[in-house]
């Protein structure tokens, strides 16, 4: 059996797409699953995320984050507001979410990582972002 592979150009865009993005990331890449409806139309339930460390957070970045009112739970939402050393979060579908106006900004070290890429489902895979 013989096995087209793509051109060689494609992959090597590919490649250089993939290091440009990764310079600014730290650590290691987390995976985060979406739970809920906060997120909606952006993410859906049972999404899965690729989430890295990054050097910088902006508003308008989605992040994961420990939830401060439960502990061993991760939330996923959007950044808001970037303060001194502390960040407001909000989920997209805001009737759905509880976030920063429910608890309150968040100190930004607490922070898992941006979300960059999403594997899951397959019909939207792609870079986050873009």
């Amino acid at each position: 059996m013989i096995m087209r592979l793509s051109h060689p150009t494609h992959w090597a865009g590919q490649a250089r797409k993939a290091l440009s993005r990764a310079a600014h990331l730290r650590g290691r890449p987390r995976r985060v699953v979406v739970v809920g409806e906060s997120m909606m139309p952006t993410f859906s339930p049972g999404d899965r995320l690729i989430v890295w460390k990054r050097s910088k957070v902006d508003v308008g970045d989605v992040i994961a984050l420990p939830d401060p009112n439960r502990s061993g739970r991760t939330l996923v939402k959007r950044v808001t507001v970037v303060g001194a050393g502390e960040l407001e979060v909000a989920g997209d579908n805001r009737e759905a979410s509880t976030d920063s106006r429910h608890f309150g900004p968040v100190p930004a070290t607490s922070v898992i990582g941006t979300a960059v890429y999403r594997y899951h489902p397959p019909a939207r895979t792609g870079w986050i972002g873009e």
